[in-house]
């Protein structure tokens, strides 16, 4: 317990502010591990418009309100949370630190978040559950198979205690990750990609019903970029609508996942809950989200980026910090809960200040990343 206390203690002093991740991940991976946490698909056009879609919302505080106690706790598909954050998947955690997703779900079972788990991300379904047994954990899966080979990662998930199944809809086609191609990196989930690639391009609709009409478990679809898809997937059962372009890592030139945010919570209409990622790199971005509509948001970048600096302690640390940041946003605007927060919190504005890249979040950083 000492010992734990004092490798939390110097993961404090080594990282206060958020940026602080940043170097030291960068000088712990190498040059394809890095490309692959950063990079983005092509001229990198969807990934800079996550940071712009954030960064043009301005705050419209309000004053003079009695903001000494904050609650920036939620609830989440039934379960509690400190904060309404998921660890979005990312299928390569092992290659940012040797604990992979299993020092993932410790972290935020610690912390009190909750770990979306990649299905080709290591050591792998059953081994991450009995790292993490009592963390608040959805299983993500990329389908490679038949029917009964998705029935078969259900049936799994549901034995082992997942909260909820994601499926993931936006990678039919891998993405031209061309800094990935340009350094010879093949990614863990581009390894699996070509195996069994045929079941994710012809995924549809009639799957997803057949699943529903199956399963009891929660099911979210990550992928969803516009009003019209989400409509569908709410009919059809659907209890999360995950908007998401893959941290620009699939489809260029699209839209920034927050400008696509306020059309999907419009046709949701309060039937299923919504999940935004895409940039998400700060406090200030998660009221953000939650002012638009969303009920979590999903961290993918931020999270690598922490745990390849100091391990599942930097991923506690990282929580700890963004929790800070919330807390400050909303007593800033006069707010004691989300529960007060909405729409006419925020403003668009024009431009943004920073122009908009895969690290803008962090301007104090030094050129070079």
């Amino acid at each position: 317990m000492a010992d734990d206390q004092n490798a939390a203690d110097t993961v404090e002093k080594l990282y206060p502010v958020l940026h602080k991740f940043v170097p030291a991940a960068r000088a712990k991976l190498d040059d394809g591990a890095w490309d692959y946490l950063v990079g983005g698909a092509e001229t990198e056009t969807t990934q800079k418009r996550n940071r712009m879609s954030l960064d043009r919302l301005a705050f419209r505080p309000r004053v003079m309100r009695d903001v000494r106690t904050l609650d920036s706790t939620c609830t989440f598909l039934g379960r509690k949370l400190n904060l309404p954050v998921i660890m979005a998947p990312i299928g390569s955690l092992q290659q940012f630190h040797p604990s992979g997703g299993a020092g993932v779900s410790q972290a935020v079972g610690e912390f009190g978040a909750i770990h979306m788990l990649s299905s080709v991300c290591k050591p792998g379904l059953e081994a991450v559950a009995e790292a993490a047994p009592d963390a608040a954990r959805i299983y993500q899966l990329y389908v490679r198979g038949d029917a009964a080979w998705v029935d078969d990662h259900i049936d799994r998930a549901i034995a082992h205690g997942y909260m909820a199944f994601c499926f993931t809809i936006d990678l039919d086609y891998y993405g031209r990750r061309e800094r990935d191609k340009a350094k010879g990196f093949l990614s863990v989930s581009r390894q699996t990609q070509a195996v069994g690639e045929e079941y994710q391009r012809s995924f549809n609709w009639d799957d997803f019903k057949r699943i529903r009409d199956k399963y009891d478990i929660p099911l979210i679809l990550k992928g969803i970029a516009t009003a019209e898809d989400a409509e569908i997937a709410v009919t059809e059962g659907c209890d999360a609508i995950y908007v998401s372009n893959h941290g620009g890592r699939q489809l260029d030139h699209g839209r920034g996942g927050a400008a696509v945010l306020p059309e999907v919570v419009q046709a949701v209409d309060g039937r299923a809950r919504v999940i935004l990622d895409g940039g998400v790199m700060r406090g200030t971005d998660i009221v953000k989200a939650l002012a638009l509509g969303a009920d979590a948001v999903g961290i993918g970048r931020l999270q690598g980026l922490a745990l390849a600096a100091a391990g599942p302690e930097g991923v506690v640390h990282m929580l700890n910090i963004l929790e800070e940041e919330v807390q400050c946003v909303l007593g800033n605007l006069g707010l004691t809960g989300y529960d007060q927060l909405g729409p006419e919190h925020i403003y668009m504005e024009p431009d943004t200040v920073n122009p908009p890249h895969k690290l803008s979040a962090f301007p104090l950083l030094e050129e070079g990343y």
